[in-house]
């Protein structure tokens, strides 16, 4: 009997040496913050803020603004990628291919602001973020709506929120996001998506995860615990650490 005990201790602890470290390692994202259009000042911020998310809740965050990260075999790494106010054409064909087979293998993706202003000629990242820019007005206060609470990028923010930011206009909403936030255009000048103007969704898509959140234009949104509070909430469902809701 001691000898079988002294094999299972031991084979025990073999496991827990090999199988620990692995289970043990934290996620790690990928912020990618390319611009081939308007570049957005809050980049600079909105990166230090995200890298400050990853301290606190245990994942580690690389940043980028090199398309060439994009392979399959490195973006293995990363539990979601952050499109952080991308703009324009940003990826090349053979990057675009890597990054759908990602997604398809079970990646996240998280969409912040000009996210939606980027690969107007990538049809399949469209439907991945789930709409396209169109114009916006110039930045003012506006009303939200927050139609959904019971979300882990939504629990902590008021029902209705009032705050300053650059607010789109998109063409091309998708019908199967699941929408978080609207907009109340009566609260503004310049909207043109009423009756139901989202400003924040999550679904999952061709075998991946994806979250868009509209706000993030200003920098001061990067200060603001409950902007960061729902961005981290997109973060860690894209990530699949979490449930959405």
């Amino acid at each position: 009997m001691p000898k079988i005990l002294s094999y299972f201790l031991t084979a025990t602890l073999l496991v827990l040496f090999f199988v620990s470290p692995v289970s043990a390692k934290k996620k790690r994202i990928l912020v990618f913050s390319k611009t081939a259009g308007f570049h957005h000042s809050s980049i600079k911020v909105g990166v230090t803020a995200i890298q400050k998310l990853g301290l606190e809740n245990k994942f580690d965050v690389d940043t980028t603004i090199n398309a060439e990260k994009f392979t399959a075999q490195n973006l293995k790494q990363y539990a979601a990628v952050v499109f952080l106010n991308t703009t324009g054409d940003v990826l090349n064909n053979e990057q675009q291919t890597a990054f759908e087979q990602y997604i398809k293998g079970g990646g996240g993706y998280v969409g912040v602001h000009a996210a939606t202003d980027t690969e107007y000629e990538w049809s399949w990242y469209g439907k991945l973020a789930g709409a396209w820019f169109i114009n916006h007005p110039h930045q003012q206060v506006a009303t939200l709506n927050v139609i959904n609470r019971n979300t882990i990028a939504t629990k902590d923010l008021p029902e209705i929120w009032k705050r300053k930011d650059e607010w789109y206009n998109f063409k091309d909403i998708s019908k199967d996001i699941k929408v978080l936030i609207t907009i109340d255009e009566s609260s503004y000048e310049g909207g043109k998506n009423a009756p139901v103007h989202p400003m924040a969704w999550y679904h999952d898509f061709d075998g991946g995860r994806s979250f868009y959140t509209e706000l993030g234009h200003v920098e001061e949104s990067y200060a603001d615990p409950l902007y960061l509070q729902h961005l981290l909430g997109g973060i860690q469902y894209a990530m699949g650490v979490k449930k959405m809701e």
